[in-house]
């Protein structure tokens, strides 16, 4: 019996993982080619226009600014496109009352959970692909400095902001709900982690008060992995990343018990 249990979660997790995936593969002119052409745009004014009159290569290591912003536009497409994709369609689910068709079957709320995290780090992963693709036509010959450590917090920051999407989505009562946190929280917080620039060209009081932006952990581990520089401690980075997935994940399975957002 435990065997045929075993089997029938497997499907219902396959199903559901399947039908994220879908869901953003089948409309991917609005979900895969908008990051590419934003990011193309980042690339070719701040890259190829701004980046050869700034000389920052002393506080980046000695690398050129267009390789140096390479690691923090592909994050910040992996964090936004993660968050987007659960939040989106965990709300969507629950708007269309669909939600009560996986809450009544046999499913438990561990791969309910992992199922909408499936999709969105899918998505994420994919569009930070993309962006790397297009990050070799402006910067051809860059190497990964760190491969194993590159695909790990590649894989973990999408699982952490998905997690982030799936609570924002489970608290939301409207559509507007699901925008205010991305727009007024997550995107000044990413702008401000060193997508752009490193700490180091900061006044020391403006550095103290950056490394409170737990996007930069995200941003600069990430950097690590790609060019082998950082701005933070990379262990404390990777270990406050697994904790935050963690705690994120045993809040998500709490409210799916108690039904918060859900059964109201």
């Amino acid at each position: 019996m435990k065997k045929i249990n075993d089997i029938n979660i497997s499907i219902t997790l396959w199903t559901l993982a399947y039908k994220e995936v879908r869901r953003f593969m089948r409309i991917w002119v609005q979900t895969l080619v908008p990051p590419a052409v934003t990011m193309s745009l980042y690339f070719v004014i701040f890259g190829s226009l701004i980046g050869p009159n700034i000389n920052i290569q002393k506080v980046t290591d000695g690398f050129q600014y267009v390789q140096y912003m390479i690691p923090g536009l592909i994050m910040m497409s992996v964090i936004t496109n993660s968050y987007a994709n659960v939040v989106s369609s965990f709300y969507s689910v629950k708007f269309q009352k669909s939600i009560e068709e996986l809450l009544i079957s046999p499913m438990p709320n561990w791969a309910i959970l992992l199922g909408f995290v499936i999709g969105g780090v899918c998505r994420g992963i994919l569009v930070g692909i993309i962006v790397f693709c297009v990050s070799l036509f402006f910067y051809p010959d860059f190497e990964v400095a760190n491969p194993v450590l590159t695909i790990s917090v590649l894989f973990l920051t999408s699982i952490l902001f998905s997690l982030m999407g799936f609570i924002n989505a489970v608290f939301a009562d409207s559509f507007d709900d699901i925008s205010v946190i991305p727009a007024f929280v997550l995107t000044p917080l990413i702008y401000l982690g060193g997508v752009f620039y490193s700490i180091n060209m900061l006044p020391p009081v403006w550095q103290s008060i950056s490394k409170a932006n737990p996007m930069l952990y995200v941003v600069n581990t990430f950097r690590e992995g790609m060019l082998g520089t950082s701005d933070v401690s990379i262990s404390f980075s990777l270990i406050m990343i697994i904790i935050f997935i963690f705690t994120l994940t045993s809040l998500s399975l709490y409210l799916l018990k108690k039904g918060v957002g859900i059964r109201d």
